[in-house]
């Protein structure tokens, strides 16, 4: 079953990265992204490997940022693409059934592509302004994601991000989203994490 949430790696530099997920995995995080940007191919596999070594001791899953073919080569779980990756079908062709991919949506229309190319899950955003990702889109907000949502035929599991926060949580479930994607607010305090599932474990989801 897909973790409601996602915890997404920060960090300056490779070693902040991996120093954070140890920590991510330490405090009972279920399944954490290792989103490299700006690196060579070389420093993201290196990378990686390192991060199923880590997650592998805790038991949490692996999902690598936009590089299919180095989540194959490390095991890792699942990959997440941007929407100028690969495709999701030529993907799942090269990964097989086993492995989860996701996709990154901002609106009505990208949810409705990834949906018809079967994506495990959809990362939709942003919830708010954050500087965690350059060329934001426009921000959706609570109601954004209700219209949205709303639209939608199928369940698809819809993972808001963007600048979520503690206090955000309960109001963005209520949307009908099925979980929540966290960086920057996981990063400066590492035992939120429980908290986090907690309110998310009690929220209500859209069936």
């Amino acid at each position: 079953m897909l973790s409601k949430l996602h915890c997404i790696s920060q960090g300056k530099t490779p070693q902040d990265h991996l120093r954070n997920i140890q920590k991510a995995c330490g405090h009972g995080a279920e399944l954490v992204q290792l989103r490299l940007k700006e690196m060579t191919t070389e420093t993201i596999l290196e990378t990686a490997k390192k991060a199923r070594g880590i997650t592998a001791q805790f038991n949490v899953k692996l999902i690598i940022n936009d590089h299919y073919e180095i989540a194959k080569a490390v095991k890792a779980d699942g990959v997440h693409l941007g929407k100028t990756d690969a495709c999701p079908l030529v993907v799942r062709d090269y990964l097989g059934e086993q492995f989860i991919i996701g996709g990154t949506a901002n609106t009505l229309e990208d949810c409705k592509v990834l949906i018809k190319k079967e994506v495990d899950y959809i990362g939709l955003g942003p919830f708010r302004f954050t500087e965690t990702k350059k060329n934001l889109s426009p921000v959706l907000g609570l109601e954004g994601y209700k219209q949205l949502i709303d639209k939608l035929e199928k369940d698809t599991p819809i993972i808001a991000i963007g600048g979520i926060g503690m206090g955000d949580v309960t109001s963005i479930m209520k949307t009908g989203v099925y979980g929540i994607a966290v960086s920057g607010a996981i990063t400066k305090d590492f035992t939120s994490i429980s908290k986090f599932h907690e309110i998310l474990s009690s929220s209500k989801v859209k069936a």
